[in-house]
Parts: C-alpha cells; structure tokens; sequence
C-alpha cells in the first residue's frame, strides 16, 4: 500500500506531532509508527461521533435554539434544553434520562411541519449557532482522511436532518443519525427504529461498511464517550477525541490514540492543532435511507 505523500502532509502535520506528544512514555515506537491514513486506501473510511468530538456541546441543543429564535416552542421549553445542554457540558457524558427528555422535546416540537422546512432551517441555524463551535483539531483529523481519498461518515443520536446538513457543510461524505418519522414529507411526532446511540451506532457502522465494501480493520472511529466504545471497538484504528473519565482510562487500558481539544488543563498536556481547509466532497441522507433498508 502507498505511504502518505506530499500533498496529504500538510493536513497530517498537526496529528502526527499530537500523537508524538501522546507517545511521550514510548518516543522509539510512536517514530516507528506508519503514517496514517493510507493514501489510496479504498478499503478504509472514517466515523466520527458528532456532540463533543466534532462539534462542542450537543448539535440538539443548538438547534433547538435556533428553533425558538423562530418562535417554535416557548422559553420554558429552552429552559429546559439549556438545563440538558449545561449537565451535557459539566458532566462531560450522555446521561441516558437527559438524551431521552431531548429527544421527546424535539420530537413533539418538529411535529407536523415539513421535513423539508427543517432541513432548511438547519442550514440557517449551522451557520448561526454550530459553525463557530467545530473542533478544528477534530475537523483537521477528518479532512486529513479525505485528503487520503477515504469517505467519512458522521454517526450520531442527533436527527439525521442535522447530522446530514452538518456533514454537508463540513465537507464529509455523509451521515448517520436518529430517523424522525415522516408521512408524506410531514413529521409525526415517532422514530423510525431505535435511536442511533451506544451499540446502536456499532451495527449501523457495521452495516455501512458491508454496503461500501470496508475492512474494518482499516477504518478508524472517533468519539468522546464511553457509550461509543462498541463503534470504537469495531476498527482497527480507534481514538479518544475529548474523552470523558470512563474512555479516556479505557483507551489508556488498550492503548488507543487520544486526543484533547478542550481549553483549559484538560487539553494542556496535548495541545491544539490548526485548522484545515474546508473538504469538497457532499454528503446526504442516502446512506441512512439505506441503513434503515437494511436492519429492516
């Protein structure tokens, strides 16, 4: 297989000195690593988890934001998503109880409109509220994957509506997310399956590379949380991206590849890289149609 030439180097400059600074304990075998990615890797791609590794915070509670500038649900009802978004930000994991209570809020606020009004809105609402809060360092690791001409795929619990719109807007290949129901182009207030969380995002990656004809083991994943641990576990290159107490002690455990993009003391001993270019390449809802199709 090829090795990385010149004109992925410049993308990949900033990881490969995180992943020195990562190996500080074991200079020797971080220098005797093979650069990744491959380039020309057809039989590779990308996964990233979306809230807190590509993006700070939660993409539901920024749009839910953007929702009630536009006069969707009252103030007591952003109260209640920003009391979601605090515990999201302060706790740094996915509480169960709090995920499910966002999701009910939103599925009962997007009832009855148009799936085409809210795709819409969320173009509006990327560049107001989400766009300034994209990691670069995790954005640089994507674009980086795309440079070595592999897709790259977004998998989340946020409504595949946002997921795709942030894929889009990013560059990335597509994405996975959370099915709201529709009739007739219409929400009705009920998901279609399961949402896209913990093991659930392992089978759907799982079923994604069998479409596209992947090898796993030369894929990479990357999350913050320990509930991502199943779609982490499916690759051959995992990596810790922000991670909360429970994955950063596992990643430590099997040695997988962290990296901290956080302010403050928690990112200081790693350390921030620049910001890439933005990737060409659009995404859509195809694959997540086609997900669907598939675990039916």
């Amino acid at each position: 297989m090829l090795a990385g030439e010149a004109s992925a180097e410049a993308a990949r400059k900033s990881s490969q000195e995180l992943e020195e600074l990562a190996h500080e304990a074991a200079p020797e075998t971080a220098a005797e690593e093979p650069e990744f990615p491959v380039l020309g890797d057809d039989k590779a791609a990308a996964f990233f988890d979306l809230d807190n590794t590509v993006m700070q915070g939660a993409a539901l509670f920024h749009f839910g934001r953007g929702l009630h500038k536009r006069k969707f649900f009252e103030t007591r009802d952003l109260a209640r998503f920003a009391w979601q978004q605090a515990w999201f930000r302060l706790a740094g994991v996915e509480d169960p109880e709090h995920m499910q209570e966002a999701r009910d809020s939103a599925l009962s606020i997007v009832k009855g409109h148009r799936v085409s009004e809210l795709m819409s809105i969320g173009e509006e609402i990327y560049d107001e509220y989400m766009a300034e809060r994209i990691w670069p360092g995790t954005r640089a690791l994507a674009e980086a994957h795309l440079d070595a001409g592999q897709k790259v795929w977004l998998v989340t619990a946020a409504p595949v509506e946002i997921a795709t719109v942030i894929a889009r807007r990013l560059g990335l290949t597509g994405a996975l997310g959370t099915v709201a129901e529709s009739v007739d182009g219409v929400y009705t207030g009920k998901l279609v399956g399961e949402p896209l969380h913990g093991p659930a995002k392992a089978e759907a990656v799982r079923a994604l590379a069998a479409a596209e004809g992947l090898d796993l083991s030369r894929c990479a994943a990357y999350s913050d949380s320990h509930n991502d641990i199943p779609m982490l576990s499916l690759v051959g290159h995992p990596y810790a991206i922000n991670p909360d107490a429970k994955l950063r002690k596992h990643a430590r455990t099997l040695d997988w590849r962290l990296r901290d993009y956080r302010t403050g003391r928690k990112a200081a001993k790693v350390g921030i890289p620049a910001a890439a270019g933005v990737g060409a390449v659009a995404g859509g809802t195809a694959a997540a149609i086609a997900l669907h199709r598939r675990r039916r």
